[in-house]
């Protein structure tokens, strides 16, 4: 499932991060590719032995958890340190697919938060490759896209101004991307028949079966 989160951050959210973001070093994004990534990956990312790093990981890591989507879509256990990445002057970062340890975790499910305007830059749009052919993506600041990290995926070049974004990846508690669309699913209509009509027999069914699918597919 690839799944398009709107308001992750409202805009005066955006603004301080990027506001504090534009006074830290960045560094080559090359220095945390795998061997393989290495070779089509061209853009920089924020150093993290900033002391600045560890305050704004956390603000923006916390914003993901409060939000009900991702909490229900990715189903996350562990969440690994943010990435802060900067794309310009015609930097991409090529096919590739996600290591499947990143920071000691099993990486289950990848997400970009954006940070930038898109009117404000050319090109930089997440290409992902599905069954039904390529799909490209170019958010909203505040607007996040979570998607299986078992994808294979692209930025396309950056050719104006400047792309900025959090990348991040979880340890979900449910590890089959399948698994979780379910529960997804089951999760939205459960919702919607609550709001229609609040705790009914529809509603009490569904959440058993919701929940028992969850405990039959969660990791210990």
């Amino acid at each position: 499932m690839i799944l398009v989160i709107d308001d992750v951050l409202t805009a005066a959210d955006v603004a301080k991060i990027t506001d504090k973001l534009a006074t830290l070093r960045f560094v080559d994004g090359t220095m945390t590719a795998g061997w393989h990534a290495k070779l089509v990956k061209n853009n920089l990312q924020l150093d993290r032995n900033q002391p600045d790093y560890p305050p704004l990981n956390k603000a923006v890591t916390e914003a993901l958890l409060r939000h009900p989507t991702f909490r229900m879509a990715a189903r996350p256990r562990h969440i690994t340190p943010l990435l802060f990445s900067r794309y310009r002057d015609s930097m991409e970062y090529g096919t590739h697919v996600d290591d499947p340890i990143m920071y000691n975790l099993r990486s289950d499910v990848s997400f970009t938060l954006m940070l930038a305007d898109p009117s404000t830059y050319d090109g930089g749009e997440l290409v992902m490759e599905t069954t039904e052919g390529e799909r490209a993506h170019k958010l909203n600041a505040g607007q996040m896209i979570m998607y299986p990290s078992t994808t294979l995926h692209r930025v396309t070049p950056v050719t104006k101004g400047e792309r900025v974004a959090a990348v991040g990846w979880c340890q979900s508690y449910v590890r089959n991307a399948d698994q979780r669309e379910i529960l997804y699913d089951l999760d939205v209509a459960r919702r919607a028949i609550f709001e229609k009509e609040k705790k009914s027999r529809e509603f009490d069914v569904i959440s058993r079966c919701h929940a028992n699918l969850l405990r039959m597919w969660a990791d210990g």
